[in-house]
């Protein structure tokens, strides 16, 4: 077992590329559904300082990323507090959120915009989400892209002992499993041992996770509570911890409600060569991604702005481009 500070993004091994936690304690909302607060001061572009507790990010008027381009692997955003308005050059749209999970398969190019609108007019936004990249093998980094809703109510919990709460968005557990993944993902691989987990302990509770599979990359992310004791070695928050993967490991945790990110995969095992947004397998692989981002715009982009929201009415909802 190894346990390092959480950084940001958050490390993470084979088949994940990193995990981002965004937790924004935003202000009521206005009319354009942004902050109903005064914007001097912020490096609107690139406000990520955290200032009274909220960033805008990329946004100028609604916090967010507006229009980004990716290719080469997945991004599956699991939002437990706020909203996302998602468009895409593909012309899809969704609103999502309170505990729903979008998986986007970026494959030979996408372009979307994340936007957290603030729909409340009158109390706080608090925005809470994570989101996680998804390795694809070399053999599907060129699919077709497409994005899978995992709405809340579909889901599963499973619950051990009354006092620890499992959130299952990929894998399974004693026979309670997760939606199916996108059909090109690693995760739909029968032998990848996928599994991404949210868990809940209460105070003083303990659980015994099951053992992995041989080769099995396993790590768990502690982001809130106090300490907690993994195969009895204390552990305070803000930690990450890689685990042995054939190992069962045993948590107690300490006097408050502890929550922790778990991912596990089986490593793809190939070169891995980022660029910002592009996830290939060779430098020649990156550039060309470039040459085909600039002559394709990887399909364009049908919204009149590079940051479009939905109307505050608009619920949740998703609209695929077909």
């Amino acid at each position: 077992m190894i346990v390092k500070p959480l950084g940001f993004p958050w490390e993470t091994p084979d088949p994940f590329l990193f995990c981002v936690f965004h937790r924004d304690q935003y202000p009521a909302g206005n009319q354009k559904l942004g902050p109903a607060a005064s914007l001097a001061g912020r490096n609107l572009g690139q406000d990520f300082e955290g200032k009274d507790g909220w960033r805008m990010y990329h946004g100028h008027v609604v916090p967010g990323f507006p229009q980004h381009p990716h290719r080469g692997f997945e991004t599956v955003t699991i939002v437990r507090q706020g909203f996302v308005d998602h468009s895409d050059s593909l012309g899809a749209a969704a609103r999502y959120g309170s505990g729903d999970v979008q998986w986007l398969t970026a494959g030979r190019g996408v372009v979307h915009s994340e936007m957290f609108p603030l729909l409340e007019l009158d109390k706080p936004n608090p925005l809470e989400l994570f989101q996680i990249w998804v390795n694809l093998p070399r053999a599907n980094k060129l699919v077709d892209p497409h994005f899978s809703m995992f709405w809340s109510d579909k889901v599963p919990t499973y619950v051990e002992g009354g006092k620890t709460e499992i959130t299952i968005v990929a894998g399974a557990i004693n026979g309670t499993r997760a939606p199916s993944p996108p059909p090109k993902s690693w995760a739909a691989n029968r032998d990848s041992d996928v599994a991404i987990w949210t868990v809940k302990m209460a105070s003083g509770a303990r659980w015994t996770m099951p053992s992995g599979a041989p080769g099995t990359n396993r790590s768990l992310y502690f982001f809130r509570g106090t300490s907690i004791a993994v195969n009895e070695e204390q552990v305070t928050k803000h930690s990450a911890i890689h685990l042995e993967d054939q190992t069962q490991i045993s948590l107690q945790n300490g006097p408050a409600e502890a929550e922790l990110l778990f991912l596990q995969g089986r490593p793809i095992d190939e070169p891995v060569v980022q660029y910002g947004p592009f996830v290939m397998n060779s430098r020649d692989e990156i550039q060309q991604a470039f040459r085909d981002y600039q002559r394709t715009g990887f399909g364009g982009w049908p919204w009149p702005t590079d940051d479009p929201v939905h109307p505050r009415d608009a619920g949740r909802f998703a609209r695929q481009a077909e």
